[in-house]
């Protein structure tokens, strides 16, 4: 699988657990089942890292969503931000800038115009103070 298939995959399952209350082996199963979302060992670890880190992520979206709180961000794009967030923070191989540029395509894929723009906003923000905070500005 590309790494852009393991993050698709990863972030149905992400969606998925937003849904439903079934662990991650359950959907693991039920995606065995329908055979249409691929998982392998590297969508498990995005997927269950997403879910993992999500009290960390969601304080970091809640800092710069400014316009939206976490129970009104819908879930698609709450499941985008999260793997883009997981990403950025606890996977060395992936560039910030990747990690955003992937959510933005997530997003595109699966999400409405505005959320596309609120997703990139959230990501531009924290991108922008990152890289201040690090002298990169």
């Amino acid at each position: 699988m590309t790494r852009r298939e393991i993050r698709d995959s990863a972030f149905k399952l992400v969606f998925e657990k937003l849904l439903r209350d079934d662990s991650f082996e359950e959907l693991y199963s039920i995606c065995d089942e329908i055979d249409e979302i691929t998982v392998n060992d590297a969508v498990k670890e995005l997927a269950e890292g997403a879910f993992e880190h999500s009290d960390r992520i969601d304080e970091i979206i809640s800092q710069y969503s400014t316009k939206r709180v976490i129970s009104r961000i819908p879930k698609l794009s709450l499941a985008i931000l999260r793997i883009a967030f997981y990403e950025i923070l606890y996977d060395d191989k992936t560039p910030q800038n990747a990690a955003i540029s992937e959510a933005v395509l997530l997003a595109q894929n699966y999400t409405y115009q505005n959320d596309v723009n609120f997703i990139n906003g959230v990501l531009g923000a924290y991108a922008k103070d990152n890289a201040a905070a690090q002298g990169d500005d």
